[in-house]
């Protein structure tokens, strides 16, 4: 599968209202969050690797993203799903904004992953100020 690398130069403006943590107390939602919109992998202790944001509404994780892969000078922005229920409302962006806010005080560019054929996250990637930077080849194994 095809997964264009993003990166962008400059984040825009980040809107942090209703944007909380994610700790350790909130990953049954967040595999169940997982489970239903498979944004890619996230296993049980994932969010160990990285600061997880999300936002909730009437107390239920709605939507979700986080910090994976952080080669020197870099990470990226991972994970970032919404709810079917509850899309269309900017959930994702404000997570990507908040995100791509944070890599980049500690002096870091964000990039992404995102499968080619994933035509609507590619089009808010490409509003938030990411672009394309190379077409990758991504897979991953786990041991039985």
């Amino acid at each position: 599968m095809l997964h264009p690398w993003r990166t962008a130069t400059t984040p825009r403006s980040t809107t942090l209202s209703g944007v909380v943590e994610l700790g350790a107390d909130s990953v049954p939602e967040m595999l169940d969050l997982v489970a239903r919109t498979r944004p890619g992998p996230f296993w049980q202790r994932t969010r160990e690797l990285g600061a997880y944001v999300g936002i909730r509404e009437n107390g239920a994780l709605v939507a979700m993203a986080g910090e994976r892969l952080r080669p020197p000078g870099w990470t990226e922005i991972s994970t970032v799903c919404t709810a079917p229920e509850a899309r269309g409302r900017g959930h994702a962006a404000r997570l990507v904004r908040a995100l791509a806010a944070r890599v980049t005080s500690r002096n870091e560019r964000p990039f992404l992953h995102v499968a080619a054929a994933n035509t609507t996250a590619i089009a808010l990637y490409e509003r938030l100020g990411f672009e394309t930077r190379r077409h990758v080849t991504f897979r991953g194994f786990r041991i039985p």
